[in-house]
């Protein structure tokens, strides 16, 4: 993954509304929640959840899924752990990994 998209991905979890309703569905796990579902664990309008929703598909990080006369919203579990994986890639990689002397009396 690029900077340029994990930067997108991570602008589009900056806003409070979107994270908490990526978390929801983090949360749901594979099977996803419905827009309702959505809707009322947020306690938001429905034109307020399409934008946030819109947000987060557009960033890759949800899917949705028509199931009938049912929306499924899911998490995309491996973009989250590739964005993860981004942040955490080079950890403490510029830490000096000397054996101390302390250690060695």
């Amino acid at each position: 993954m690029d900077t340029i998209i994990a930067a997108s991905r991570l602008e589009a979890l900056g806003n409070p509304t979107r994270l908490s309703l990526y978390r929801a569905l983090v949360r749901a796990g594979h099977g996803g929640l419905s827009v309702g579902d959505c809707q009322s664990r947020l306690g938001i309008a429905q034109s307020t959840l399409s934008f946030h929703l819109k947000a987060l598909i557009v960033a890759g990080l949800v899917s949705q899924e028509r199931q009938g006369r049912t929306l499924v919203c899911r998490a995309n579990f491996e973009v989250m752990n590739g964005l993860v994986d981004f942040l955490v890639a080079e950890c403490c990689r510029d830490e000096c990994c000397e054996t101390s002397g302390a250690s060695a009396a």
